[in-house]
């Protein structure tokens, strides 16, 4: 077998001992500390993120009803009886103010607006409860509630109520005066409801969805 032999000269072995000298170090210390591999954000993706964090979020709406101030004091004169919309198309017919009634021989006289049986009613207008009767002749069943307001000389009736209040008792807008009664002995499948009356001065029926319009507000109290 024939061996090589590889000539070094001292120099070179001392450039290399130099070398390993200066090198070491620096190798271990990489060794013990290895270089992070963690990516740095670009900058346009950390201004997105900045600018979602700083961006308020809307807030949670809520549908309210508004009722028309008649008398200039900043206040409504009016309120919804149930809170709820007017009453749509169903199998008896349209609950709209002027929808048709009897084959068109006559007008609905006021707006119907959705309920549930046994849930409070709300007083439509501040007044005097002028009256309690029938809705219908010869049926003690179904009552309505008049609420008479001197000062506005408007009146209300609340039809389709079980009366909470007495014939001359003050009550105030939204007040309960009664709970709903249910229309499903007179009517089978209508959509329960409250049929709301408005006569203005002088004793014309006005549409009473033109004195109570829905409106959108932030809910207040409520993080979005």
């Amino acid at each position: 077998m024939t061996s090589f032999t590889v000539k070094t000269s001292a120099p070179a072995v001392r450039c290399a001992l130099g070398l390993a000298t200066v090198f070491a170090p620096m190798l271990v210390a990489a060794m013990e500390r290895p270089v992070s591999r963690q990516v740095k954000m670009p900058a346009i993706v950390r201004l997105l993120a900045d600018i979602k964090a700083e961006t308020p979020k809307p807030p949670l709406m809520e549908l309210v009803w508004k009722g028309a101030d008649i008398d200039g004091d900043g206040a409504p004169d009016f309120a919804n009886p149930t809170g709820a919309a007017p009453r749509g198309h169903d199998a008896f017919g349209d609950g709209e103010f002027g929808a048709r009634r009897d084959g068109g021989t006559r007008a609905h006289e006021g707006v119907d607006y959705v309920a549930q049986a046994g849930q409070a009613v709300r007083a439509p207008m501040s007044g005097y409860v002028t009256k309690i009767g029938f809705a219908y002749a010869g049926d003690t069943a179904l009552k309505f509630v008049e609420i008479t307001n001197p000062a506005l000389g408007y009146a209300a009736r609340a039809f389709y109520v079980n009366p909470g209040v007495e014939v001359g008792q003050t009550v105030r807008l939204g007040q309960s005066i009664g709970t709903v009664a249910s229309l499903q002995d007179h009517y089978r499948g209508i959509t329960d409801h409250v049929h709301l009356e408005i006569l203005a001065p002088g004793g014309d029926r006005v549409n009473a969805a033109q004195l109570i319009t829905p409106t959108m507000v932030a809910k207040v109290g409520q993080a979005a």
